[in-house]
């Protein structure tokens, strides 16, 4: 977290390697409070700069962030922050992992995804539906400073989704310690504790950093 009194010049933007509207929204919750002075509004998507989406062939979360990271920084000449995540469900062998917003075979469709995993679950007990959400935070500034944070979110899967808000997998997720989905979380809640919340909060002092050079 950025030490109190910080503060980042007047104009700077970084823009987050996203398409996701809900995911954009998010980030900058999450990043916005804690860099003083840095207007919300500067803090934008890629498809606010119409950059283009680059191919996502890592193997790991962490490749795959910094991917995206280089391909906005790159094409924007700004400070770029990524992220990438998904589920980890130890039942599963660590899947869908990478792959978790096509599991179902079409990106994005989270009701399919979400149908899919739970019927591949459907006979396994309470006591081993273990699973984690993984996320990989990556800043990637115009000269070539990179760096990569990770946070997860351990819990357990329920038989059914439950809650409103969120979205993929978050209906399913129960965090350890608590009785809600992360659906069923308020989004200040969630944030708290979230994976992605994890993960770029440890990531703000470095793009202070970015944005302060």
């Amino acid at each position: 977290m950025t030490a109190p009194g910080v503060q980042v010049p007047a104009g700077a933007r970084l823009v987050l390697a996203t398409h996701n509207a809900h995911k954009v929204g998010e980030l900058r919750a999450i990043l916005a409070p804690a860099l003083p002075g840095l207007d919300p509004a500067a803090v934008v998507g890629a498809r606010d700069v119409r950059a283009p989406e680059p191919v996502e062939d890592g193997v790991t979360f962490e490749q795959n962030a910094l991917i995206k990271a280089r391909a906005l920084a790159a094409a924007t000449g700004l400070p770029a922050v990524a992220d990438d995540s998904g589920l980890s469900v130890d039942v599963l062998g660590g899947a869908p992992g990478i792959f978790s917003a096509r599991w179902a075979g079409r990106h994005g469709d989270d009701a399919a995804n979400l149908a899919l995993l739970l019927a591949q679950l459907a006979d396994i007990a309470p006591e081993h539906r273990a699973a984690r959400f993984v996320c990989a935070a990556a800043l990637v500034t115009p000269d070539g400073v990179e760096h990569v944070e990770v946070g997860t979110l351990e819990g357990t899967l329920a038989a059914a989704p439950r809650g409103v808000h969120g979205f993929g997998y978050d209906p399913v997720l129960v965090p350890s310690g608590d009785t809600r989905t992360c659906a069923e979380l308020t989004p200040d809640e969630k944030n708290e504790i979230s994976h992605r919340g994890q993960a770029f909060r440890a990531l703000v002092p470095h793009v202070v950093a970015a944005l302060g050079s």
